[in-house]
């Protein structure tokens, strides 16, 4: 790696599902003179860990942005701060595309000004390829992005933004992952909504109903622990990496939203009944995304290797953890 000194990592959207992850890898595999700056609109929410400064971010705002990479002077940024599911996303798409591109906007502008040498790991996402996946096969990075929903929308642009400014010379990968849940994912996604249904009728809160969506679609799903350890890998091999380049992080594999709910309903500890609620159906969902992550492989050695069931467990066990 070619710095003058040691590697000072600024992830955004610290506090948040992934942000707690990555946070913990990047702890156990950054050089011992490495710096972590923890930011996010909750400062303090990972401040007990050691070595470790959390501070203060709003991406959407410009002069903040601004002010917190001058005085932070990080050698790397991993920008995980996003209006993070599809469902928030529909609600609000005003903010979601303050946030997803608007806030990414202000990173890249800031690092072009203050700090070129800076390098920027911006994690993006599979919904950019939006209307792609109709045609039924594991899309590669040379996809078309079709969005067909605020969340893809704001993240394509976003990252069709930073591909041109890697033209320019800003210091950029764009990592694009595929749907992705552990421990600590809320429930506006689907995996833990069945989980945390699960845990509240095991504990005689909820009757043994499951309310559900379309069972039908089909996802590449990961384990966030391997999206992070993609993550960390990018970042410590950054300056080995063609500049600006796009990498799917995917399985190769879709698997039925219903095979997840069979799953976790045989982990339950009591008999579970199915009903779909119709206000779960989500407009302009897509049937199957699956995804290519050759280039994955080749650049950075990463394949996924969690394993499907013990992923399901773990979000359930988490769950039933809570209050």
């Amino acid at each position: 790696m070619s710095l003058n000194g040691p590697m000072q990592v600024l992830v955004t959207g610290a506090g948040g599902f992934v942000g707690n992850h990555l946070v913990r890898r990047l702890k156990a595999v950054l050089p011992a003179d490495g710096q972590l700056v923890l930011a996010d609109r909750h400062a303090g929410s990972n401040a007990n860990l050691p070595n470790c400064k959390s501070i203060h971010l709003d991406i959407t705002n410009a002069d903040e942005v601004n002010r917190v990479l001058q005085s932070e002077r990080p050698t790397h940024i991993v920008h995980l701060a996003a209006v993070a599911a599809v469902t928030a996303a529909n609600r609000d798409v005003r903010l979601t595309w303050n946030v997803n591109f608007s806030g990414t906007q202000n990173i890249a502008l800031a690092i072009s000004e203050f700090l070129p040498e800076c390098r920027l790991l911006h994690c993006s996402s599979a919904e950019v390829y939006g209307a792609s996946f109709k045609s039924n096969t594991a899309l590669d990075e040379m996809a078309l992005l079709q969005p067909v929903n605020p969340y893809g929308a704001a993240k394509a642009t976003a990252d069709i933004m930073l591909g041109q400014m890697a033209l320019s010379g800003l210091r950029v990968l764009r990592l694009r992952p595929f749907n992705h849940t552990g421990p600590g994912q809320n429930t506006q996604f689907v995996i833990p909504a069945f989980a945390a249904q699960i845990a509240k009728i095991e504990r005689g809160e909820q009757e043994p109903v499951i309310r559900v969506g379309d069972l039908r679609s089909r996802r590449d799903f990961l384990d966030v622990q391997d999206v992070v350890d993609a993550y960390a890998e990018a970042l410590l091999r950054f300056d080995d990496l063609p500049n600006g380049a796009a990498i799917n992080l995917a399985s190769g594999d879709a698997r039925a939203i219903q095979e997840a709910l069979d799953i976790l309903v045989a982990l339950s500890r009591v008999k579970i009944d199915v009903a779909i609620d119709p206000a779960l159906l989500r407009p302009n969902d897509t049937p199957v995304m699956l995804g290519n992550a050759a280039r994955a492989r080749n650049l950075l050695g990463w394949a996924p290797t969690r394993s499907w069931n013990t992923m399901l467990e773990s979000v359930l066990n988490y769950w039933r953890r809570q209050p």
